[in-house]
């Protein structure tokens, strides 16, 4: 593995954390090599998509110490998405002495690279060997870390999608489900065709306002005011989302939570007080935005420069992660 070209989702690391929920409690917790794990074609998580999963990091810092960012936000969510999809909550202590025994024993495999990480993967899935519809009895929980590096070299190009659909009222948008990423690659596909990169989501119902852009919560700044959708039964409520809102307030910019539409994004653009349009998420972390596309008409976006929002933040909540600049909110865990 070459450290300065690691790309996103490539290497694994050594081992994996395994537990198994049978007989209505978590059992044979271990930590194993790393390997593939065979299942029966019966399995129930092929069949009817019982499967959520998280993503979170760990980052080394100047002097060689280990620390996750907000772990206990990413336990809290899996189980928000697990009361979803009709599976067993899963305890703190199998959920986090596992993940934290995991990274203590690859710790190794965090890259000590300018944008790089190690990349943390807990996967929750049904196992029963059955095929009637109906809930699983029987569940695995599986976490796997990866070296990864920065997710986007550059800035990238997004069409505002309005056609197709990621989430709808009532549904599961608001939690990391595996079939809301499966549904949304043809979508992708067809816009990466055009020349974009990504997609920005619009809501189901009218196609008229923005929602996530790819698999990002997406923020706009506006004159002086950020701006980001609320979050609802369509958006996941992103962790990274809301450290940047987080920081934002934390120095006296003006924040709206609110529904945003294109027609007043394109408004904006035309009068030049769209200054950033930018996606936050745990793998992108801060994704720039150089352009968006919608219809037959693209609108380009100022250049990128370390003066903006933008740049500002990524840089402080890449300090924070790396234990470089104080913590006041206590995000970080130190390993």
């Amino acid at each position: 593995m070459d450290p300065e070209n690691i790309g996103f989702g490539k290497y694994f690391s050594d081992h994996m954390f395994i537990a198994d929920y049978k007989n209505g409690k978590w059992d044979d917790m271990c930590i194993v090599p790393y390997d593939k794990i065979p299942f029966s074609p019966s399995v129930s998580v092929m069949h009817y998509g019982q499967a959520i999963f998280e993503g979170m990091k760990a980052y080394r810092s100047d002097n060689g110490e280990t620390f996750l960012f907000r772990p206990l936000d990413n336990f809290k969510r899996i189980n928000i998405s697990a009361e979803r999809i009709a599976m067993p909550p899963i305890p703190r202590d199998v959920f986090m002495n596992g993940l934290i025994e995991l990274v203590k024993l690859d710790r190794d495999w965090i890259p000590d690279v300018d944008g790089s990480s190690l990349y943390i993967r807990p996967l929750y899935i049904a196992t029963d060997e059955y095929i009637g519809v109906k809930p699983s009895d029987n569940y695995k929980l599986i976490i796997i870390t990866a070296p990864v590096g920065r997710y986007y070299n550059e800035p990238v190009k997004v069409l505002v999608e309005t056609k197709f659909i990621r989430a709808v009222e009532g549904g599961v948008g608001y939690v990391k489900a595996s079939g809301n990423y499966g549904r949304s690659l043809y979508p992708t596909k067809l816009a990466q065709q055009k020349g974009y990169q990504q997609i920005i989501w619009t809501d189901a119902r009218h196609h008229r306002y923005m929602e996530e852009s790819g698999t990002m919560n997406v923020m706009f700044v506006i004159g002086d005011t950020l701006v980001t959708p609320p979050l609802g039964d369509t958006i996941l409520a992103g962790i990274t989302r809301d450290s940047v809102l987080t920081l934002a307030r934390d120095w006296g910019m003006k924040v709206e939570e609110r529904k945003i539409s294109v027609d007043e994004l394109i408004e904006a653009h035309g009068k030049g007080i769209l200054k950033e349009v930018f996606g936050t998420g745990t793998a992108a972390t801060i994704a720039n935005i150089s352009l968006f596309g919608f219809e037959d008409k693209q609108y380009p976006l100022p250049p990128i420069t370390g003066s903006l929002f933008s740049a500002k933040v990524a840089k402080e909540l890449d300090g924070i992660r790396k234990g470089n600049i104080r913590d006041k909110h206590n995000w970080t865990y130190k390993i």
